[in-house]
């Protein structure tokens, strides 16, 4: 008798699971964050998070210059995201501010990590009819990342401010719900993917990118914290240029 047919085992290039590796590996720096969050290293948590958010940024790039997207990329990332940028923040911030009102403060957590949710879930639906019409120059909403960054905001500043008089716990309550609902507004938030600049500026913008993470690795909170702000005042500015291109448009 013939021996069985064995199936034949598919070769797999190891460079194809390097943005997955990314994905997982960020979400372990988000687990690995709440871990430091209940042993009260919160700078150390931070830290993890700001990993997350540049393994993030990296990860899908990575995935199409290997031409090695996939669906389970896909659903690794958005889990990722919404456990390292809804989930983590959320819990970091309870511990660290909310000792005073915890079911207040639990309440506020609860609702920014449901505004995370959503707006991943905005997002995943949202992101093939966008891939098909072409980049745009605004996002609706924050994105997640910069949610996360936003929603910390309070505790860069008292990393900064040590001295200073800390934030009564019911004003970050508010002011995290702030940037949950942020999350899932239909306010335009700058795309980087549509962004364009002439040529003799790009040594400006290599110089101006060279000098914030020389800032950030100098002055991480305080950097972080003018980022936040800049951030703000961005959305404001694309709030404003937006409505009166509407209103030039309609006139």
């Amino acid at each position: 008798m013939d021996a069985p047919h064995k199936p034949r085992k598919r070769e797999l290039p190891i460079a194809q699971l390097v943005p997955n590796l990314m994905t997982i590996g960020a979400a372990c720096a988000g687990l690995s964050a709440i871990r430091f969050g209940i042993d009260g290293e919160f700078k150390i948590a931070v830290q993890l998070i700001l990993l997350a958010c540049v393994l993030d940024g990296l990860d899908g790039r990575v995935a199409r210059m290997l031409k090695s997207e996939s669906a389970i990329g896909a659903e690794l990332d958005s889990l990722a995201d919404f456990l390292n940028f809804g989930v983590v923040p959320a819990l970091l911030i309870y511990l660290w501010a909310f000792g005073e009102i915890p079911n207040g403060g639990w309440i506020a957590a609860v609702i920014y990590a449901v505004c995370c949710l959503l707006r991943l879930a905005r997002f995943n639906i949202g992101n093939k009819a966008v891939e098909d019409a072409g980049p745009t120059e605004y996002f609706e909403g924050v994105p997640s990342p910069m949610g996360a960054l936003l929603a910390l905001l309070p505790m860069f500043i008292s990393f900064v401010w040590s001295k200073a008089p800390a934030m009564p716990p019911p004003v970050i309550a508010i002011y995290m719900i702030g940037v949950g609902l942020l999350m899932i507004s239909r306010l335009p938030t700058w795309s980087l993917k549509s962004m364009t600049i002439y040529r003799e500026n790009v040594k400006l913008l290599v110089i101006g990118f060279v000098l914030t993470v020389a800032l950030l690795l100098s002055y991480p909170w305080a950097t972080l914290v003018a980022l936040d702000l800049a951030y703000l005042a961005g959305i404001a500015w694309a709030w404003w240029r937006l409505k009166s291109r509407k209103r030039s448009g309609g006139s």
